[in-house]
């Protein structure tokens, strides 16, 4: 237990990042067996509460992954994955826009509102602020690869994220987007995050991982590296310390960097209050990527 000074101290530590943040956005992206984990996504809500309470804007941008592949399950549907996106046909989207577009988002903005916070749960029945068109992608020999009702985001409502986040209210966006003809699409949780944090010119980019960070270690959590630069991280996937679902998250980052958005965070969303010790704290819990100095 900290004594009263010590609980004192870690105050004091955490107003010079309260300032510095006030009135920055923040967008964090909720996905993978994070959303299955009750105890973790209520405390992981408390620290979007605490967040815009104290005078950030935080935005959720959350995907749904397990929960759609249950739902594949009972309805007798196989998941089919084509370079790491779910091939979307007709029965798929419409079990996705249920469970992601409304079920998962209505509950995550509805959490928030019962841990004493405001939020917005914003899909194609209240308000769609995410726009695309079909993504295309080619495989090995260059041929074009159907994946059914699958995007990429191509335009952000920024207005509408915007007014929502001076009101003090939570925008929670469910990674699907509508094209100009009208069809809902399945996005990738990672690409529809990066969308908006571009869009929003925001402050942090926050993926709440099942992991703690970039390790130089794959399978040693204590490897832990704490801040990178671009061309640090670059030299890490080189060198191999960087492997396999980590590099696109990586390459995410950087891409992500180099158009306006000031830190990208990786961090455990499992860990007890991690946002606000990652944010709040001088050495944080996860691992940061930032720009390379001039």
């Amino acid at each position: 237990m900290l004594t009263p000074t010590q609980k004192a101290d870690v105050l004091i530590e955490a107003l010079g990042w309260i300032r510095q943040f006030r009135d920055r956005v923040t967008v964090i992206k909720l996905g993978g067996s994070l959303m299955d984990d009750v105890d973790a996504m209520r405390h992981l809500l408390i620290d979007v509460v605490f967040m815009e309470t104290v005078g950030m804007r935080p935005v959720v941008v959350h995907g749904g992954g397990a929960a759609i592949n249950r739902a594949m399950d009972e309805a007798g549907l196989t998941p089919r994955f084509i370079q790491g996106r779910r091939y979307t046909d007709e029965a798929t989207r419409d079990i996705v826009e249920r469970v992601l577009a409304y079920e998962t988002n209505e509950f995550l903005a509805g959490r928030i509102e019962e841990l004493g916070g405001r939020s917005a749960a914003l899909n194609f029945r209240t308000t769609n602020v995410l726009f695309g068109e079909r993504l295309l992608l080619d495989d090995a020999e260059g041929r074009p690869v159907d994946l059914g009702s699958v995007g990429s985001v191509t335009r952000v409502d920024r207005s509408t994220i915007s007014n929502l986040c001076y009101a003090g209210i939570v925008p929670v966006i469910p990674s699907m987007c509508l094209s100009d003809s009208g069809e809902k699409l399945n996005v990738n949780a990672d690409t529809a995050a990066t969308a908006v944090a571009q869009a929003m010119g925001a402050e942090k980019l926050i993926y709440m991982s099942d992991v703690n960070g970039v390790r130089r270690q794959k399978d040693d959590p204590n490897s832990l590296v704490n801040s990178l630069t671009a061309s640090q991280a670059r030299a890490l996937i080189r060198d191999g310390s960087i492997e396999k679902g980590m590099i696109p998250k990586v390459e995410a980052c950087l891409e992500t960097l180099g158009r306006g958005v000031r830190k990208i965070h990786i961090i455990d969303g499992r860990e007890r209050h991690g946002l606000l010790l990652e944010i709040y704290t001088n050495k944080g819990v996860g691992t940061e990527i930032i720009k390379d100095p001039d």
